[in-house]
């Protein structure tokens, strides 16, 4: 049997598919929603990032794919690609981290296709047997590869949709608690879509923006036999307005809803009969549809898994920008609720952005989160449509 000298590393192996419920002051405890690949659902942009994770309706840049692949239809250039790096968990490990790899190409002035790469490294690990006799280490990681196509139909709208491949390597043929645990699998989908529309507020040209984005919608992987893991199904429903105070500055202000389309554990008694809600073991469809009325908390319970992210962005003579946001999920939900801030700064066909995570360290492993893109864009896509 082997077994591993890192605590948290264990735990990753074992309960990465779960998302934790929130104990309470008076002892009550939220229910949890289980997920495998959560690291699909970190945000690698670091523009996003820095506004609170917001962005589903927010312009778009080269690493619109992480989040709603159909602002892709509304670049100004032909093609470009971004390089995003973020040190995951740090307080909890060093060496836990989040790589991005994107790209896009603008076919014609209506059709674009893009392609990007996730890579999440949970470090090294040390593999012990039951007598502590070092086996060597192990480095598990997760992968993510996406193939994107966008179209847009006039100015204002656009669709986009991706199919990605997920491979999870947790703890391949290692052994824990009498199982074999083996490399996962998954094929899913995102279907997105982007309204933005020119308008007058205040007495001030401005942009409203609509997007959506459902994403990670596929098949259910496993890790050991007899036993499957819902992807984390999720939605995101946003808007943003960009004020055009002059020709040198601009301000957004964005707000995003975000709702997993993943079943909520139910109550047990204390023979593992179900007390209230639904059973969590059913198809995919059932599990997305159902996700929507199967807490056990009923109406009130189904409110608390929408989180919120809120941000805002200026940005000066399109060069420099200065970006602020806030998460919020439900205690009882996640728990995920801090400030972020960051700053953009674009030269030439160069655009760098960081971002920073404000929350308290004791209580946040998600604590002085740092995240850094390096974006390039090239060409005019203006002189696509005159070249044809």
């Amino acid at each position: 049997m082997r077994i591993f000298t890192v605590p948290i590393i264990l735990v990753l192996l074992l309960l990465v598919i779960t998302a934790k419920a929130q104990v309470q002051t008076d002892g009550s405890q939220g229910n949890s929603i289980y997920t495998a690949v959560p690291f699909l659902l970190i945000t690698p942009d670091a523009r996003a990032g820095s506004m609170g994770n917001a962005g589903v309706a927010v312009a778009g840049d080269v690493n619109s794919s992480s989040i709603n692949v159909a602002k892709l239809a509304n670049l100004k250039e032909q093609y470009g690609f971004g390089l995003s790096y973020t040190p995951w968990l740090k307080s909890l490990a060093p060496d836990i981290n989040l790589g991005y790899l994107s790209g896009y190409y603008k076919l014609d002035d209506r059709n674009t296709i893009a392609a990007s790469l996730r890579y999440f490294s949970l470090g090294n690990v040390q593999l012990l047997d039951e007598n502590r006799q070092d086996l060597g280490s192990f480095k598990p990681n997760e992968i993510a590869v996406d193939a994107s196509f966008v179209r847009s139909f006039g100015d204002e709208f656009a669709l986009g949709s991706t199919l990605r491949f997920i491979y999870s390597n947790l703890g391949s043929s290692q052994v824990s608690g009498g199982k074999e645990y083996a490399a996962a699998k998954a094929v899913a989908v995102d279907v997105a879509g982007i309204y933005r529309s020119p308008m007058n507020l205040f007495n001030t040209d401005a942009t409203l923006s609509i997007g959506a984005n459902i994403s990670n919608i596929g098949t259910k992987v496993s890790y050991s036999t007899g036993a499957s893991h819902f992807l984390p199904g999720n939605l995101k429903l946003g808007a943003a307005t960009t004020f055009n105070f002059d020709d040198n500055s601009d301000f957004t202000f964005a707000l995003d809803f975000n709702k997993l389309l993943v079943p909520t554990q139910p109550n047990y008694d204390t023979d593992g009969n179900i007390t209230s809600g639904k059973d969590p073991d059913r198809s995919v469809p059932s599990g997305i549809f159902g996700s929507f009325s199967d807490a056990p908390g009923g109406f009130t319970e189904e409110l608390k898994e929408v989180g919120l992210s809120t941000g805002i962005e200026y940005t000066y003579n399109k060069q420099f920008a200065l970006r602020a946001g806030y998460q919020y999920q439900s205690p009882t939900k996640g728990n995920a609720r801090y400030f972020t801030v960051g700053a953009g700064f674009k030269y030439d066909v160069l655009n760098l952005d960081l971002s920073y995570l404000i929350a308290d360290a004791q209580t946040s492993p998600l604590a002085n989160t740092l995240r850094f893109s390096l974006l390039f864009n090239f060409g005019s896509a203006s002189k696509i449509s005159e070249s044809k």
